[in-house]
């Protein structure tokens, strides 16, 4: 805290107020002062100061004072317990560190991704270039609405008046602040509500932003249809699904299970290479890396097995000649290889794979054992007496999945003509305007490299199929990034809104004198100033090298 010119400014939070009863002074200087105004640049530290919203932002609070006065008096109770359980947290991080407790019990990422905004990332992904607009834009508004509190707040408690805002840049780190008009004192209570109204507005817009998206569907349902199946907005040239989708096409299922949305897309490719990574049969050929996968079959004629080559063996792996994929017998109308086979055939498992095309392939009736995602078509061993139930041999960490889309554009028979060849480990059988192929690879990451909207529009153009998306997003970001600035600004810590919300709480335990509660004061922001940064500097730790 640091005083300019008779003024006091707030740095990153509300300035601390004093213990005696506000007299606000109103004077003609006021406004002269505030043309004076002028911005503050240096090596260190630049800001951008504004005043054009000083008038209304007072009368706003004046107007409506009472009800003000009741709505930020709920949000210190909000704040107080924010600040009991970030404490609680910083504590059990702190024991987590030091390796006080057991890991059997884990907030998870709680720390990196709320206290201090670091985004909960899948490994192998990172932030894309939207990705930092929408993290700007949320920025952007949570702290626009967490200045908006103090200030309404100042305002309407006593008649506070506001000299300016300024948006700042202090080494490399944003912010924003408040600076008020000279005044006296204020009472504590008072002092408090004009403190806990950033954090208490920073909770009501993430209330805000999580009804706005559960009535999204409502809302946008004159424009956009959804609950259907997700749209392709956009295929990156470096996703391995380029050449497969187009913009425009709509994804139907995942291994015969009907995607709905958006998230369904994203959830399901993670529940399947879970699943499937998780029941599959390791061979026991000494030294083989591939697995067979034990949820996915399709019944081959015996004559298209007559006709195929048998797998070549090359060390200890499978070589498929051209276009062709490696495929396992898992049972036939008389038995089933996992069950029935005794060790020796299992030892002898080469002699019974072979290489097939996959796109003839998918077209046959499904066999094998589902568990858990879907039941299929003829599912177990139902093939006839002339067929064999065949699985795709995969290589450890890959996941064999049948993806079913459509393109429901005119253009739909130009854009399957422009496509481009499918690689050996997929196979596809297309409509006039719609298919299905195989992708064989990581799944988590495939699903991620697409981009998909759960709303199709009803009209217009097809950039209109953009604004939910955007719309969803901006949200998302906005709710996360206001919860992260609600709690980060309530850890008790020098310079944080969570030191003077305290230290006006201290103020109403009349028991403590006034040299106890400044060293109980001082004893809390100093612990609680370490003990955020151990934890922020394990985090980081984590975050970049594990």
């Amino acid at each position: 805290m640091e005083e300019v010119e008779g003024r006091r400014i707030r740095r990153f939070v509300p300035q601390r107020l004093s213990r005696r009863r506000l007299l606000p002074l109103h004077s003609s200087s006021s406004s002269s002062s505030s043309s004076n105004i002028s911005n503050t640049v240096s090596c260190c530290y630049c800001d951008y100061k504004i005043s054009s919203f000083n008038t209304p932002l007072f009368l706003l609070g004046r107007r409506y004072s009472r009800f003000f006065k009741i709505w930020f008096s709920i949000g210190v109770g909000f704040s107080l317990s924010a600040l009991f359980g970030v404490s609680v947290i910083l504590l059990w991080e702190l024991a987590r560190t030091l390796q006080l407790c057991g890991g059997s019990i884990k907030l998870g990422n709680f720390a990196s991704t709320w206290l201090f905004g670091l985004p909960p990332l899948l490994p192998g992904l990172s932030l894309s270039l939207a990705d930092v607009g929408y993290a700007c834009v949320s920025t952007i508004i949570s702290v626009s609405v967490h200045e908006f509190g103090h200030a309404v707040a100042a305002a309407s408690s006593e008649g506070i008046q506001i000299e300016y805002i300024a948006i700042f840049i202090a080494i490399l780190f944003p912010g924003a602040l408040v600076a008020y008009e000279l005044f006296q004192t204020v009472p504590h209570w008072t002092a408090l509500r004009v403190y806990s109204a950033g954090i208490w507005h920073n909770a009501v817009c993430c209330a805000a932003c999580g009804l706005a998206l559960f009535f999204l569907p409502l809302i946008l349902f004159p424009f956009y249809s959804s609950g259907h199946n997700p749209m392709v907005l956009n295929v990156p040239p470096t996703s391995p699904l380029s050449g497969y989708l187009a913009p425009g096409d709509v994804i139907l299922s995942i291994d015969d299970v009907s995607i709905r949305n958006a998230q369904e897309w994203l959830k399901l490719n993670t529940l399947t290479y879970n699943v499937k990574l998780n029941n599959v049969n390791l061979s026991h050929r000494t030294g083989e890396l591939e697995t067979v996968n034990k949820m996915k079959g399709y019944c081959v004629p015996s004559f298209m097995m007559e006709e195929i080559k048998i797998t070549k063996w090359l060390g200890n792996q499978h070589v498929c000649p051209g276009e062709l994929t490696a495929f396992v017998k898992l049972c036939s109308a008389n038995g089933t290889l996992h069950d029935g086979q005794n060790k020796t055939d299992l030892l002898n498992i080469g002699r019974s794979m072979y290489c097939l095309k996959a796109k003839d392939v998918v077209k046959r009736k499904r066999c094998g054992d589902d568990r858990g995602l879907a039941t299929l078509r003829g599912g177990g061993c139902t093939c006839l007496q002339d067929e064999f139930c065949l699985a795709p041999v995969q290589e450890p960490g890959l996941v064999w999945v049948e993806i079913a889309y459509s393109s429901p554009s005119r253009e739909c028979l130009s854009h399957e003509q422009n496509r481009f060849q499918f690689s050996k480990t997929s196979g596809v059988k297309a409509t006039n305007c719609g298919g299905t192929f195989i992708f064989v690879g990581d799944v988590v990451s495939m699903a991620h490299s697409i981009k998909l909207t759960s709303y199709q529009p009803r009209w217009g153009p097809q950039i209109v199929a953009y604004f939910p998306s955007i719309l969803e997003r901006i949200l998302i970001w906005t709710f996360h990034t206001s919860l992260a600035l609600a709690l980060f600004n309530a850890l008790p810590v020098y310079l944080l809104d969570g030191e003077y919300i305290l230290d006006a709480t201290l103020c109403h335990f009349t028991s403590l004198s006034s040299r106890k509660r400044k060293k109980v004061l001082r004893v809390c922001l100093l612990g609680g100033s370490l003990v955020s940064i151990i934890v922020c500097f394990r985090e980081l730790l984590q975050f970049y090298f594990f």
